[in-house]
Parts: structure tokens; C-alpha cells; sequence
């Protein structure tokens, strides 16, 4: 049965991405194990408010694990201390009364903070601009069967496609690498025949857009499979590299 608990929560407040940022701790009380994280962020800006304050600037949209918005670095985790999941589907009853829960945004030369836990996450629509889509003619909508697919390739193209985008792959790595969310979005088209005829191109474009934008390099800690929401497999980075390798031996 979900109780109530009494908790500090430690958290990163920085006015813009040229101000020096600092922790501030809150106290709250009674807050019901029953309640989701952004719940009790909502009561926490609610408190401030009433107390004349600033409230604390935070991203989510659905709140239903599938936006990826929800862009939260709790005690030393992308999205919490559970697995496999959004910050917006974390819960309260994985705390206990008493705690001090630290929250950050995003770290990532990539993702510049805008305020307080808010980062810009504009570059990962930056790399899907400069490939990650199909623009060649591949005629109307045709019935289902009539492009065989052998039934493992849809569904680790299926698997990778689960990809929301979110960074936490990013935020997890010591490099700050984005080489899972780019091999997801390759991956997905190059397992399927309607992915193949740009499958040099994009794997170039996407990598040098990755690199451009200031993303580290993978060095293979798994961190990033680890944390990652939609348990997007790393099996899906040695994909990349294939076909980045096979791109740059057609050159």
C-alpha cells in the first residue's frame, strides 16, 4: 500500500546557458508514494509559487513514456533508478521517506542547457534532417506481402525504430556519444529494401552531422543500453559502423 513520504529534493537551477548554475534543496511533505516524478515536480513548482518563487523549468509532453521529453538525470540515472523506463512513468514508491533525490539535466556538449533542467535537444533532429528518412521514389503504398522481408530483419527494424529520441543514451555516456540514437535511425532503415537504395549516403550524412554537432565518440561502455528507455540494443552501433565502413569503401 502506497504511503506518504517526506523528502528533499536536490536540484540544478541555472538561469541560461551562459549563467553559472548551483543546487538548490527543497523540502516536501506528505507526498504519496502513489504519485509520479513529474507529480511531485508539479507540487514542488505549486510550493514555490505559493512562496513567491521561481519555479523550477522541466520538459514533458505525453507523460506516457512515448515523447521522450521528459529529459531527467535522477541520483546518477537518465530517467531514475528504475529500468526500462521514461522519467515521466517513474514513481514515488521507489523512494523512501527521508531521501534526498538529486536531479540534473541532461550533460552533454550536445545539449546545451536552456534553464534549469530544460536542454536543447534540437541537435538530434539536426542529424535525422541530414539523413535519417527515405526521399527517393519508392511508388504508391504497396500490399504487405508484396516486398518479402525476411521476419528477423522487421523486427529488429521494428526494435530500433522503438527509438523515442530521448538522449538518455547521450547523458549516460562518459563521452557524451549519440552513436546509439544515430544507429537506431539507421538501423531502422537498413534493414528494410525501401532503406537500401540511401543507405551510403545517409550512414555518411548522419555521422558527420553527429561529429559537427559535438558529440563524443562510442568506446563501447554500454552505458548507454544500459539506461536507454526502450532498451535499444548496442548490437545496432556495430550495424552503423558497417555500414559507415561499406560507404567508405564505395567512395
Amino acid at each position: 500500500m502506497d504511503k506518504d513520504i517526506n523528502i528533499k529534493v536536490k536540484v540544478w537551477r541555472q538561469n541560461g546557458p551562459k549563467e553559472k548554475g548551483h543546487f538548490e534543496t527543497y523540502s516536501l511533505e506528505k507526498i504519496s508514494q502513489g504519485s509520479s516524478f513529474l507529480e511531485m515536480l508539479d507540487i514542488l513548482n505549486e510550493q514555490l509559487i505559493n512562496e513567491g518563487k521561481e519555479p523550477i523549468v522541466f520538459d514533458h509532453d505525453c507523460r506516457e513514456g512515448i515523447c521522450g521529453m521528459c529529459s531527467l538525470y535522477i541520483n546518477g540515472h537518465p530517467h531514475g533508478p528504475d529500468t526500462g523506463i521514461t522519467t515521466c512513468q517513474l514513481h514515488m514508491r521507489r523512494f523512501n521517506d527521508g531521501d534526498t533525490i538529486t536531479v540534473e539535466p541532461w550533460r552533454s556538449a550536445g545539449f546545451p542547457i536552456i534553464k534549469d533542467l530544460m536542454v536543447d535537444r534540437s541537435a538530434f533532429d539536426k542529424i535525422i534532417q541530414a539523413g535519417g528518412y527515405i526521399s527517393v521514389n519508392t511508388g504508391g503504398v504497396p500490399d504487405a506481402n508484396a516486398i518479402p522481408i525476411p521476419r528477423d530483419d522487421a523486427e529488429m527494424a521494428m526494435d530500433a525504430a522503438a527509438c523515442i529520441g530521448c538522449g538518455a543514451c547521450v547523458a549516460a555516456c562518459k563521452n557524451g556519444s549519440a552513436m546509439l540514437f544515430v544507429s537506431a535511425k539507421v538501423s531502422q532503415l537498413a534493414l528494410l529494401p525501401q532503406g537500401r537504395v540511401e543507405a551510403a549516403r545517409r550512414a555518411k550524412a548522419m555521422v558527420a552531422k553527429m561529429d559537427e554537432l559535438g558529440f563524443g565518440n562510442c568506446t563501447n561502455t554500454g552505458a548507454c543500453e544500459v539506461e536507454c528507455p526502450k532498451n535499444i540494443s548496442i548490437t545496432n552501433i556495430a550495424r552503423l559502423n558497417r555500414e559507415f565502413l561499406k560507404a567508405k569503401f564505395k567512395d
